[in-house]
């Protein structure tokens, strides 16, 4: 992707949390037919490789695990938060008018390589650790065990698992950070008058990112 130095976050913690508190990605593979999109939300193991590894499935159904040889690379994207932004909370905007609106954003791309598992302890493992990871916070989450176990076990028949090795890790951070500082104030309270999930969450990345006054484009 177009990765500007001011945007770029090369520090691996940031880009961890981002795919774990955003963990519906988009996986993009080369199959029969050209490049192929899926969503799915994935699990992180950050203790694995230099960059870690991503766990997920899919449906038997779905061609896509056919394709993981583990030769081929495969890209998954994170979208963290991600909002319009008003040229009208520019404080350069008063002083000469010459502003335009953006879109601020924070992403992760994650290339690596794909293998499918069909091994049925290691799926009922990952979906017994992707339910409990989703659960958490529900007043009575929801297990696994739950379910009848002939029940599970039929469900387990009918799911692929998809295990990612990351080779490369990519974060852009588009938090206002080619603003002047002047500008970044009137940002942030416009970002927090709108009192919405999106916002709010852009609202604590510009003032943890943005820096001094830096050259860019307003271009997303």
């Amino acid at each position: 992707m177009y990765l500007p130095k001011h945007f770029a976050v090369e520090s691996k913690e940031p880009l961890h949390e981002l795919m774990r508190t955003h963990p519906f990605a988009t996986i993009v593979t080369t199959g029969d037919q050209g490049l192929v999109a899926n969503h799915l939300p994935l699990l992180l193991d950050a203790s694995r490789g230099a960059q870690g590894i991503l766990q997920g499935h899919v449906a038997r159904a779905n061609p896509v695990w056919q394709h993981l040889s583990g030769e081929r690379e495969v890209l998954v994207i994170f979208q963290g938060p991600q909002t319009y932004i008003s040229p009208n909370w520019y404080a350069s905007k008063r002083e000469h008018g010459k502003v335009v609106p953006t879109w601020n954003y924070a992403t992760v791309h994650a290339h690596g390589h794909a293998r499918s598992i069909e091994e049925p302890q290691w799926l009922l493992d990952l979906v017994t650790r992707l339910t409990d990871t989703h659960e958490q916070g529900h007043a009575h989450p929801w297990k696994v065990d739950d379910a009848p176990a002939d029940y599970v076990q039929s469900m387990l028949r009918a799911i692929v698992g998809i295990e990612i090795a990351i080779t490369r890790l990519e974060g852009k951070w588009k938090v206002s950070q080619n603003r002047p500082a002047a500008d970044i104030p009137g940002i942030v309270e416009g970002l927090r008058s709108r009192d919405d999930e999106a916002s709010l969450a852009m609202a604590e990345l510009v003032e943890r990112f943005a820096r001094a006054p830096s050259a860019g484009s307003e271009k997303p």
